[in-house]
């Protein structure tokens, strides 16, 4: 009862931050530019300035150290970069919008999801909370944003084509394909910060963020899958430098 008193109590800080969160994000984005780039360069020293301290409880030595330091830049500056790269070009705030809006809809349809139909745990030991359930809604969650961004991009970003708004259900198998990898790597971004935390003996990556622990603990899942999308970039810009292709495409 305790417990339940001390969420209730620490709502309104909460809600206070999410929406300060959102208000500084939100206009960060519309601004673009400079303005954009400070923005996640803030948030990216700060995850990096957290990952140091979940580092330093639990490497066991300056080898292991220096190994989780580094490995550690190379992630958060990959995921970071794909998000300057997301918000270049006329289209980029929506496309930027668009992973946003994935990992929001992943973390809310899991979460209702799986409170609704609990069942078994994919890894109790890491995230008690999160189940099988959660997952296959979050899955279907991320498809309908994607599916739903699919439709209208066709109509006005001419990286998805030609106007297809009538054709929705089009979009949905591949939506769902998209949306099932999207919330598997959202959802091992999340068990990874969890597992670097029960490392150091932590429940929260830091105390910046009133009622919501540290920036890591918000982002985790929004930079896990940034990661990911980062990577199959380099890849493909591997390919246009090898084809001797322009290296941004025109539509950007």
């Amino acid at each position: 009862m305790a417990g339940a008193e001390g969420k209730a109590s620490d709502l309104p800080t909460r809600a206070l931050s999410a929406l300060v969160m959102v208000i500084v994000a939100g206009a960060a984005l519309w601004a673009g530019g400079g303005t954009w780039a400070l923005f996640v360069a803030a948030v990216a020293t700060g995850v990096y300035w957290e990952w140091s301290g979940l580092v330093k409880g639990f490497a066991t030595g300056p080898a292991q150290r220096l190994g989780w330091m580094a490995g550690g830049f190379v992630y958060i500056v990959i995921a970071a970069t794909t998000l300057l790269i997301l918000r270049l070009g006329q289209y980029g705030v929506s496309r930027t919008l668009l992973i946003v809006g994935i990992v929001i809809a992943i973390d809310v349809c899991a979460y209702f999801s799986g409170r609704t139909f609990g069942g078994p745990k994919i890894a109790p030991r890491l995230s008690p909370k999160k189940t099988w359930a959660g997952l296959i809604g979050g899955a279907a969650g991320a498809a309908l944003v994607i599916a739903a961004y699919a439709t209208w991009a066709s109509c006005y970003d001419p990286l998805f084509g030609h106007c297809e708004f009538e054709r929705f259900g089009k979009h949905l198998p591949l939506a769902l394909a998209g949306g099932t990898v999207a919330a598997m790597i959202a959802q091992a971004g999340d068990f990874f910060e969890s597992w670097m935390k029960r490392r150091a003996g932590v429940k929260d990556s830091g105390k910046l963020i009133p009622g919501h622990g540290g920036l890591f603990d918000r982002v985790d899942g929004l930079m896990a899958l940034n990661f990911a999308v980062g990577l199959v970039g380099l890849v493909m810009l591997g390919g246009r430098v090898l084809s001797g292709a322009p290296l941004l495409p025109g539509a950007l």
